[in-house]
């Protein structure tokens, strides 16, 4: 049993009761029956009127529950719409008061959610309009009067994201074409003209609209500005090659240049003003000095004719080169041959660096091909033989392909202008070719110089022995040692028909098989000295009498006849040793 019930059970009880006292005390009294009724009618009607007030206390409790409920129900109903959100589930076993305060505070929570995405919304309406009137932009399309989702609120906040990052790229670009249009209006000498220049140049940064229409002017004011300065530069470069040329031609003093260093590096609008006033300057005093000048062109003619390589034919076919009738006509000829010779380089400059690049290979490959010809380059100690030796391998592997190259190119630009490309009236790779087969003729030569000097020492050989060079320690010059020079002597007064004596080169000199005696005259005895021996035959002397001098240097000119009278004298090995001495 529910203690509500065991109280109301109690208050039955306690009423009973009552009525029992009340009871007793009118016995007690003597109160009359009819009086009792009374009484028991006034306490009954006053119980009763209690109850029915609670009663109906209690009822208008449970209806003005009801009313919420339904109210909520409603609200919840509404806001579930609005919030987009699913219906709201109630719990049907739940008592009524409990299902009202339920419902109640579901209806706080979701009108808390609504209030909370209207201010968002709010606040993102609001910057984007700032930013939609920054750049120019159409709002985003969102209903202010209604209830945005949580999916629209997020799509805001990414549209708000990229007009900030859009924003803030747009003002960087709007800053950097500020700043290179101010530069290119001081540059140029120029004031903001037009209203949109003022607002560009003048008005705070802030408050310049950045639409795209804007930002495109900007790019095309700049491009402008940047095209003007561009043709300012450029006369400003004509006008500076100009001065230079005409200060080289009329040998103008430095002092001059000098006052003229700013114009020659700026290219503002004074500075071009400055610079065509030169040129006004000093196309006068070329007119004065017609004779100067046309000479100083020619001197530079001259220097591009051999960058063009010019054949003599070319270079006679411009005749008022050679024309000493000084005139402005003539002076106007050169100058325009010039200007086509220079225009000429700067379209083959690469064959012509080619060329030149190849002609300067070509000359040290020679070069070092006649290094290696001599032979005192075996006794540097510096480390040059190998660099040569390195420098003329790479020489041989780049030459080919330098030629190649350049036979690639010629073809092409002979195809392209439809004519040879000649290099000093000559096609050039013909050229190369007669160098290459001039080389080659060159090495044969060398060839047969070696074969035929060989077969002349070979001849001095069967005469007068053959010389072995053998390699020796350096002395100095006039030393000997003694041992060796008492072995010559003894080898000297053996009267054999050949003596060995020590070459200029260092080497022995071996017996000749024609004036060995045979091995039966040396057992009998027969001792002769150098003075009496046999002399080769006439012809052969005569006839190799230049490889003599060629190998016995300062003895070649000393005859038979002179080396019998030196053996007669007394000090025959002296006189030898001398001699080798001074060899």
């Amino acid at each position: 049993m529910r203690k509500s019930e065991v109280i109301a059970a109690e208050s039955v009880a306690c009423l009973n009761k009552a009525l029992c006292h009340l009871k007793d005390i009118w016995e007690e009294i003597g109160i009359p029956e009819d009086q009792r009724l009374e009484r028991t009618n006034v306490v009954k009607n006053h119980v009763k009127s209690l109850l029915d007030m609670m009663i109906v206390e209690e009822e208008s409790l449970r209806k003005r529950l009801r009313t919420s409920i339904e109210k909520c129900q409603k609200e919840l109903s509404q806001l579930c719409l609005e919030l987009q959100l699913p219906p709201f589930q109630e719990d049907r076993s739940s008592t009524m008061l409990q299902q009202e305060k339920d419902l109640r505070m579901h209806v706080e929570v979701m009108l808390k959610e609504k209030n909370q995405r209207m201010q968002a919304l709010k606040a993102l309406t609001e910057q984007d309009q700032d930013l939609c009137d920054v750049l120019c932009f159409q709002p985003f399309s969102v209903s202010a009067g209604s209830v945005p989702s949580l999916e629209q609120l997020d799509k805001f906040r990414q549209h708000i994201s990229s007009l900030t990052a859009e924003k803030e790229r747009r003002h960087k670009e709007f800053v950097t074409l500020k700043k290179q249009i101010i530069l290119c209006m001081d540059d140029l000498d120029q004031l903001p003209e037009t209203s949109f220049e003022k607002d560009v140049v003048c008005e705070d940064e802030e408050s310049f609209c950045l639409s795209k229409e804007n930002i495109d002017s900007l790019k095309v004011l700049l491009h402008q500005l940047e095209s003007r300065k561009a043709e300012n530069e450029c006369v400003c470069g004509s006008y500076r090659e100009k001065i230079h040329e005409l200060w080289e031609r009329l040998q103008t003093p430095q002092e001059e240049r000098d006052a003229m260093c700013e114009h020659m590096t700026l290219s503002k609008q004074r500075n071009m003003q400055a610079l065509q006033a030169e040129v006004r300057r000093l196309e006068e005093l070329k007119l004065k000095n017609i004779q100067n000048v046309t000479e100083a062109i020619r001197n530079e003619i001259a220097v591009f004719w051999d960058k063009c390589f010019y054949s003599s034919d070319q270079r006679q076919a411009f005749v008022p080169f050679y024309d000493d009738d000084f005139s402005e006509e003539l002076l106007s000829l050169h100058d325009a041959e010039i200007v086509q010779l220079k225009q000429y380089y700067e379209d083959h400059k690469d064959l012509f660096e080619g060329v030149h690049k190849w002609e300067e290979s070509w000359r040290l490959f020679l070069e070092l091909e006649e290094k290696a010809k001599d032979p005192s380059r075996f006794t540097n100690r510096g480390g040059n033989l190998l660099k040569e030796e390195k420098q003329r391998a790479d020489l041989v592997k780049s030459l080919p392909k330098l030629e190649k190259k350049l036979k690639a190119e010629i073809e092409q630009w002979e195809h392209e202008q439809n004519r040879e490309f000649q290099v000093n009236g000559q096609k050039f790779m013909q050229f190369v070719t007669d160098q290459w087969e001039l080389y080659r003729l060159e090495k044969e030569r060398e060839k047969q110089e070696r074969q035929l000097k060989k077969s002349k020492q070979t001849e001095v050989d069967m005469v007068y022995g053959t010389v072995v060079r053998t390699p020796t320690k350096r002395r100095f010059l006039g030393s000997t040692t003694p041992c060796k020079a008492r072995k010559l002597n003894a080898t000297s007064s053996t009267g054999t028909s050949n003596s060995t004596i020590r070459s200029v080169f260092g080497g022995t000199v071996c017996h000749s098989p024609i004036s060995r005696p045979p091995i039966s005259a040396c057992k009998q005895g027969n001792v002769r000295t150098p003075g009496h021996g046999k002399p080769p035959h006439q012809g052969l002397l005569e006839r190799n009498k230049e490889n003599v001098c060629h190998l016995t240097g300062g003895v070649a000119g000393m005859t038979k006849r002179d080396l019998s009278k030196s053996s007669k004298s007394k000090h025959v090995a002296e006189i030898l040793n001398s001699t080798i001495i001074q060899l």
